[in-house]
């Protein structure tokens, strides 16, 4: 898993699991509390994640809202875009273009 970017927008790549999960959380909490307006976290060079990684992402989302941030994803891959749906959280995460849920591929 790799990141690299600003406090302003970070780029994440690589597997987000429980492996990476601690590295990305702090990265990503730095991010978060070293900046101000939206964290755009784009995902486009992300293989995959887990609950793991998922629940990062969760956190840091929380942690934006406290902050009075947004954290705001791009570039989601469609398997991902799947799992955010399966899971209702494209309803809670700020998605940039959204996901259009009608024209995901099925599996």
């Amino acid at each position: 898993m790799h990141i690299r970017g600003d406090h302003a927008e970070l780029v994440v790549g690589g597997r987000l699991d429980v492996r990476s999960a601690a590295d990305a959380r702090t990265v990503l909490h730095a991010a978060v509390d070293g900046g101000v307006g939206d964290l755009l976290l784009d995902l486009s060079e992300l293989d995959s994640w887990d609950a793991t990684g998922l629940g990062v992402i969760m956190g840091a989302h929380r942690r934006a809202g406290r902050c009075g941030r947004r954290l705001v994803l791009r570039d989601v891959p469609p398997q991902m875009q799947r799992l955010l749906v399966a899971t209702r959280l494209h309803r809670i995460l700020a998605i940039e273009g959204g996901i259009g849920v009608d024209t995901l591929p099925r599996v």
